[in-house]
């Protein structure tokens, strides 16, 4: 797999006009539909980023990406698998800056070796009212993790290969808190169950990469 090549054409596809909503929504559970549908407002919103960031694996035949798990804790995300990334703060001049500060903060990536390729369609939450910049970017070698254990409970690496996967794509019920089971689509990989907002956002990368054929 040529890794720089791929990093180009994906560079490339993401000046294209982007996949959007509509592939968004293919991973989205009828609740989050129905919420959407029933006057939540993408207006006073809190801006947020995520990153997914793409990097060679060691033995350079594979181009990997980096999920976290949550803590459990009582808020609407606990125990829930993401993408780094957070709210954006004062201080950061952009979104971009958002995505790259949150990073560093809760995998230990500095951001001076991560290079931006550029983002997808912007997503809205209604459980949390964060709407979603997704930023994709690389960094030329595997990265050393470094995670806050107080933000991360686990690092979770998926080759690009598991996400263009078929068979990784499934339909279950979904436990959110005790009380409340989601019925949707989620991708399945390596045992670990990725849903909502993450897979969201990963289908509509997911449709890129498919339009790459790579």
């Amino acid at each position: 797999m040529d890794f720089y090549k791929i990093i180009k054409d994906i560079g490339e596809a993401l000046k294209k006009p982007l996949p959007g909503k509509d592939i968004q929504l293919k991973m989205s559970s009828m609740r989050r539909i129905r919420e959407l549908m029933d006057g939540y407002q993408e207006k006073k919103s809190i801006r947020s980023s995520v990153l997914i960031l793409l990097y060679p694996d060691a033995d350079e035949k594979n181009i990997s990406t980096v999920l976290i798990q949550r803590p459990n804790y009582e808020g609407v995300h606990g125990g829930q698998i993401s993408l780094p990334g957070g709210r954006s703060e004062d201080s950061d001049k952009d979104l971009m800056e958002t995505a790259l500060r949150e990073a560093k903060e809760e995998i230990g990536i500095q951001p001076d070796k991560i290079v931006i390729l550029g983002n997808l369609t912007e997503l809205y939450i209604p459980p949390s009212n964060y709407l979603v910049s997704p930023f994709i970017g690389y960094t030329v070698q595997k990265p050393q993790f470094y995670p806050d254990l107080q933000e991360v409970d686990r690092i979770i690496e998926i080759h690009l290969s598991d996400l263009l996967n078929d068979d990784n794509i499934k339909h279950k019920e979904i436990y959110v808190r005790p009380g409340l089971t989601v019925s949707g689509p989620c991708f399945e990989i390596n045992g670990f169950t990725i849903w909502g907002a993450t897979a969201m956002i990963l289908n509509e990368f997911r449709e890129i990469l498919m339009r790459m054929r790579i």
